[in-house]
């Protein structure tokens, strides 16, 4: 007496995925594979692809996270021992590796006004310290695109007697 009333897209959708068949390789009865894929961003959140770890040459003495042991950068790099983070002493790099960077935002440091965003272990996602996007002051420019790593976020490696 009832007719067979067919399920809705997403439960198909739904179900394709867990059987690992991808949205566009569903047979629409309307032909319509937009429709297909705009359920599945509906229901799918799409995440940042994990980046590729960085490994930084064994023969040189490094520095790395504290926390997951991922590597931060060459002693190559460090410009300045003298520096302070939020929590304490830390250290100022030309360059670093397996880093994210947060959005940029003004602070008042010690040394003046600065663009800065907030720099993370791209391992873990500990705050590690701060990316110099911008300074205000003629004397602090120097730091422009340089990194601060605070020294309770990472140790040294490989090297070091």
């Amino acid at each position: 007496m009832y007719a067979h009333i067919p399920r809705p897209r997403t439960a198909l959708i739904r179900q394709s995925l867990l059987i690992g068949i991808i949205p566009e390789q569903l047979i629409c009865p309307l032909g319509s594979v937009t429709l297909a894929k705009r359920h599945f961003h509906d229901m799918v959140k799409l995440t940042k692809a994990k980046t590729f770890q960085a490994y930084l040459d064994s023969c040189h003495r490094r520095y790395s996270c504290v926390h997951c042991r991922a590597h931060l950068a060459n002693h190559d790099d460090l410009i300045s021992k003298s520096f302070q983070g939020s929590q304490g002493r830390a250290y100022l790099f030309n360059s670093v590796v397996n880093v994210g960077c947060g959005p940029a935002e003004e602070r008042v440091l010690l040394t003046g006004l600065h663009a800065v965003a907030d720099i993370y272990c791209e391992s873990c996602h500990t705050t590690l310290g701060w990316k110099y996007e911008q300074a205000f002051e003629l004397s602090q420019k120097y730091k422009e695109g340089k990194f601060i790593i605070e020294l309770s976020h990472m140790i040294k490696d490989n090297g070091w007697d």
